[in-house]
């Protein structure tokens, strides 16, 4: 047997054996990897919104509040 063909599923073989082997360590993964992805996105979503509305916001606007003194 030559070592291409032990060496077939090098990288798949390797993540089952690491991650997908044994259904606890796979369930914890997958809630760990989805709770990351969403705060990535969640992340770059209000950078994006941010920097397309500044000077639109609540926060950017000086005057709003404040009541002139009579």
């Amino acid at each position: 047997m030559s070592a291409s063909s032990r060496r077939s599923g090098g990288l798949l073989e390797g993540l089952y054996k690491v991650f997908m082997r044994r259904t606890s360590v796979y369930a914890t993964f997958v809630i760990v990897g989805a709770l990351v992805g969403e705060r990535a996105v969640d992340y770059g979503v209000r950078k994006l919104w941010e920097k397309n509305n500044v000077g639109k916001r609540y926060e950017d606007i000086s005057v709003l509040g404040q009541r002139t003194s009579e």
